[in-house]
């Protein structure tokens, strides 16, 4: 028996949201959709130049075990924020969430990471991100305990950004793999995977990861392709299960020779797509750790991606258990 289904690691960030356009966008050389990464300096001023704004807990792992938990599994995560008022909300509304977090704080130096997210009126996101003390989470932050006791690693591909922390997952990742449990990465970003595509293809080949979560621009910007036949061929070979959403048309899955294709759910409203993915995959994994089929997986997946996207933020403010149930999939 495991103490946690999933085990999440990532940046911890506390995510500041406001509503904007595309002037706003192209004026201040934000990239429309894509996460940019940015300094001190650029994240004091565009949080002078932006309107109003709600703060809340965030970082793509972090939204995944929220996700999870809400959904009634057993979730534990691993990210580094600092002993600052942004380190204190982070802390506060992960733990009331229901999931595990024993992190040691930063205690000197770099504050806490936050992302400066902007809102389309048609419900894209572009964060600009300021990774502060996440990029301190190194090997020293990995709770052995933790990882032999859960079934499912789970780490953002975003983590390749600050350098220690490669080295926190690969130890991380053998840690789960001597104790029989199973490693899971999502690859974040297109232009994350541009950064890292030797290295996420490495870890795939040499079964450091054996279950991938990608978006469609994601994963053919993995193998350099514009064929989702392509990718699927190749994922087939290169893990042992793949995850490719496909937002409004649903998800792929891939395992060995077999291929499910699951639709996504209508959506009354697009209000937000931040943390769409994050909770597809909380969705997914909870499916997956409950020994549910791979279509059920998904269909968790997809009904927790829809709910997410029909609010404001990526945490989600109703029990995705109760959605669940209403919906016949618990």
């Amino acid at each position: 028996m495991a103490t946690y289904d999933v085990l999440c690691i990532g940046n911890a960030i506390v995510d500041i949201l406001a509503r904007t356009d595309d002037a706003f966008l192209e004026a201040n050389g934000i990239i429309k959709g894509a996460m940019n990464l940015i300094d001190a300096s650029r994240a004091e001023l565009l949080y002078k130049r932006m309107g109003p704004a709600t703060e809340m807990s965030g970082g793509s792992a972090g939204n995944t075990a929220a996700g999870i938990a809400s959904l009634g599994g057993r979730a534990a995560y691993f990210g580094k924020v600092a002993t600052d008022h942004l380190g204190r909300v982070f802390s506060h509304d992960i733990r009331a969430q229901g999931v595990a977090f024993d992190t040691r704080p930063l205690e000197k130096g770099t504050p806490t990471a936050r992302s400066m997210i902007f809102i389309t009126p048609d419900g894209e996101r572009s964060m600009n991100t300021f990774l502060g003390a996440s990029v301190e989470f190194g090997p020293e932050d990995v709770e052995a305990s933790k990882v032999a006791d859960s079934k499912v690693t789970y780490f953002e591909g975003y983590l390749w950004d600050p350098p220690r922390a490669k080295e926190a997952i690969v130890m991380a990742s053998k840690i789960a793999h001597e104790n029989g449990r199973k490693v899971a990465m999502s690859l974040s970003d297109p232009f994350c995977v541009d950064r890292y595509r030797d290295e996420f293809l490495t870890l795939m080949r040499q079964r450091m990861v054996d279950i991938v979560f990608a978006n469609e621009e994601e994963a053919k910007s993995l193998y350099e392709t514009q064929s989702l036949d392509t990718v699927v061929t190749a994922l087939r070979h290169e893990c042992s299960l793949a995850i490719i959403t496909r937002s409004e048309k649903g998800a792929v899955v891939v395992s060995g020779q077999q291929t499910h294709y699951v639709p996504a759910i209508e959506i009354e409203r697009l209000v937000d797509s931040t943390g769409a993915g994050d909770l597809f995959a909380a969705g997914f994994l909870y499916g997956y750790t409950q020994d549910r089929s791979l279509e059920d997986c998904a269909r968790l997946g997809a009904l927790a991606a829809g709910t997410i996207v029909q609010q404001m933020g990526p945490r989600s403010q109703v029990s995705l258990k109760d959605v669940a149930r209403k919906a016949g999939l618990l």
